[in-house]
């Protein structure tokens, strides 16, 4: 089954919060990280590898990707989706 994934604007204007058709981050806690930290979970490495991310914060089946001060959304959003296709593919 393809990933659903679907983006949707926070009440922060540089997080976004992207909601998947299956889960993202197992277990029973959310998980964090900070581009720069060294991480085993595949989509937190590809997100944290895009230019203009900063951080992510993850829970089951949603992601909530911060980018850095200067990048834009228009730029980020295409590699964000390209990166759960090369993940979840």
């Amino acid at each position: 089954m393809a990933i659903e994934v679907k983006g949707e604007p926070t009440p922060n204007p540089n997080a976004m919060k992207f909601t998947a058709n299956q889960v993202l981050f197992e277990g029973p806690g959310s998980a964090s990280f900070k581009k720069g930290q060294d991480t085993d979970h595949p989509l937190a490495k590809e997100l944290l590898a895009l230019d203009g991310v900063d951080n992510i914060f993850g829970f089951q089946d949603f992601v909530t990707v911060n980018k850095e001060m200067g990048a834009e959304w228009d730029s980020l959003l295409p590699e964000i989706e390209a990166a759960f296709e090369k993940v979840y593919e």
